[in-house]
C-alpha cells in the first residue's frame, strides 16, 4: 500500500499574513468548490500566486478541479473553480478509551470513510507503561489498512487518548482512566506501523476539527469532553493553546459544589470523579437503575424510556453546566462546544444543559453552548484530526514516499 508522510505539525504563521498554500488549501476547504478569483479576494494574494500555490496542491493531491457544468461557451478563459481532493488520501487514527480501541479512516474534509471499534482485552486494565495496549493498535493497525485503504495513500496515524498529553514529545503523561504515566505514544506506534504519528489529547483533537470541519468553523472557541476522561480544549484566535508542558485544559480537578465523591488524588467533589462515564454508571447501579457499571447500560434504559434513567442523564448534564459555565465565564469563546455521551446518544436532552447554562445568569450565554458536530463518529473523527490538521496547516510539507505495506 503507498504511504505518504507528513511533517510534524509546526507553529502556525501569523494570522495577518497566512502561507500562500495554507490559505488557498483552507478557502478551498471552507467554500470549494470556488474559483480562483474568488480565492484570490478572500486571501488577498494575487491571481498569479494563487495560480502558483493551486499548481503546487494539484501536484500532491490535496485539490482537484471538477468538471465543469455543460453551458454555452462564454469568453475569456474558462474559470475552473478548484475543491479539495477527497479522493487520493486518508488519515489513519487510533481512539484508545478504557472500552475500547475505534479505529477509524477519514478523508480531507474530516468524513469517516471506515472505523472498527474493538474492545481491549481484559488483560489491558490499568497498566502505567500501556504496553498491552500499544501491541494491540500495531497488531490490528495492519490489517484494518489492508481492508479499507483502497489504494489511497495514508497520510499518517493519529493516536488519540484522554488526560494529559504532550504532543510535541509523542507522550501520554497522565491517563488515570487507563492508569499511564509517560507512555512513549509516537515513538512506540512508529516503530510498529512506518507511519508518521501524530499524538494528541481527544479535547484538543476534536477543537481542531470543530475548528476545520464543525457545524461552527469558529477560531474562537472552548471543547469540552466528558467521558471517563473529563479535559477541554482552547482555541482563541485560531491558535489552540497549550499551556506549559501542554498542560492546559486541565480541569478533571476543578470543584463541582454538592459533591461529595473521593476523587483518586484524594480530594472530594472533583469534576471527573462526579461526572464522569465511570461515576454515573456506577450511580446508575448503586440506584438499581441498571445491574453493572456501564454507561451504555444506562443509555439503553434512557432511550427505552426508563424514568430512572432519564433523570440519572438530565442530572448529569446539570452537573456539566457547572464546568460549562465556568469556562463561558473564563474564557469567553464565541463558542462552546460540548461532546459527552448522554447529549450523543440522546441529542433531545441537550436543552437540559443549556437551559440550566442560561438559568446561571445573564452572563452565562447559554446560547453559545453547542453540542459537538460528529455524532457516533465522534471518537473515529478525533482520531484523525490531528492528521488532518497537520496537512491543513503545512501543506507544502507533504511529501509522498514510494514505500508500500
Amino acid at each position: 500500500m503507498p504511504l505518504a508522510l507528513v511533517a510534524e505539525p509546526t507553529p502556525p504563521p501569523a494570522a495577518d499574513k497566512p502561507d500562500g498554500a495554507t490559505a488557498v488549501l483552507k478557502v478551498a476547504l471552507d467554500h470549494g468548490p470556488v474559483a480562483r478569483a474568488e480565492i484570490s479576494r478572500a486571501t488577498g494574494l494575487s491571481p498569479a500566486a494563487v495560480s502558483r500555490h493551486t499548481t503546487d496542491l494539484l501536484a500532491l493531491g490535496l485539490v482537484r478541479e471538477p468538471p465543469l457544468p455543460k453551458a454555452a461557451p462564454r469568453p475569456g478563459r474558462p474559470r475552473i473553480p478548484l475543491d479539495i481532493d477527497t479522493g487520493q488520501h486518508l488519515a489513519a487514527g487510533v481512539h484508545i478509551a478504557v472500552r475500547h480501541l475505534t479505529f477509524s479512516l477519514t478523508d480531507l474534509r474530516g468524513r469517516v470513510v471506515a472505523q472498527e471499534q474493538v474492545a481491549r482485552s481484559t488483560s489491558c486494565g490499568p497498566s502505567s507503561d500501556g504496553l498491552q495496549d500499544l501491541r494491540a493498535v500495531a497488531g490490528r493497525l495492519p490489517d484494518f489498512l489492508r481492508r479499507h485503504v483502497g489504494g489511497r495513500s495514508v497520510l499518517g496515524l493519529g493516536a488519540v487518548t484522554g488526560g494529559w498529553v504532550d504532543p510535541d514529545l509523542g507522550t501520554v503523561v497522565e491517563n488515570t482512566a487507563l492508569g499511564w504515566r509517560d507512555v512513549p505514544l509516537r515513538r512506540a506506534l512508529q516503530q510498529a506501523t512506518r507511519l508518521p504519528v501524530h499524538v494528541e489529547s481527544h479535547a484538543r483533537a476534536l477543537a481542531r476539527a470543530e475548528v476545520l470541519f464543525g457545524a461552527a468553523r469558529s477560531d474562537d472557541l472552548v471543547h469540552l469532553f466528558v467521558g471517563n476522561v473529563v479535559d477541554a480544549a482552547i482555541v482563541a484566535g485560531a491558535t489552540l493553546l497549550r499551556g506549559r508542558r501542554n498542560g492546559a485544559g486541565g480541569i478533571a480537578h476543578l470543584p463541582v459544589p454538592g459533591s461529595e465523591l473521593r476523587c483518586p488524588c484524594g480530594a472530594v467533589g472533583c469534576l471527573q470523579a462526579t461526572v464522569s462515564d465511570r461515576a454515573f454508571a456506577v450511580r446508575a447501579v448503586s440506584e438499581g437503575v441498571i445491574a453493572r457499571p456501564d454507561i451504555t447500560l444506562l443509555l439503553d434504559a434512557a432511550r427505552a424510556g426508563d424514568t430512572r434513567a432519564l433523570e440519572l442523564c438530565r442530572t448529569r448534564l446539570r452537573l456539566v453546566a457547572t464546568a460549562v459555565t465556568l469556562l463561558l465565564d473564563m474564557m469567553g469563546p464565541q463558542v462552546l462546544v460540548v461532546t459527552e455521551a448522554v447529549t450523543v446518544h440522546l441529542p433531545e436532552l441537550f436543552p437540559v444543559l443549556r437551559e440550566e447554562v442560561a438559568a446561571r445568569g445573564p452572563r452565562a450565554g447559554g446560547e453559545l453552548v453547542r453540542p459537538g458536530s460528529f455524532g457516533k463518529d465522534v471518537l473515529a473523527v478525533a482520531a484523525g484530526a490531528p492528521v488532518l490538521a497537520a496537512v491543513y496547516q503545512d501543506p507544502l510539507g507533504l511529501r509522498t514516499a514510494g514505500s508500500s505495506r
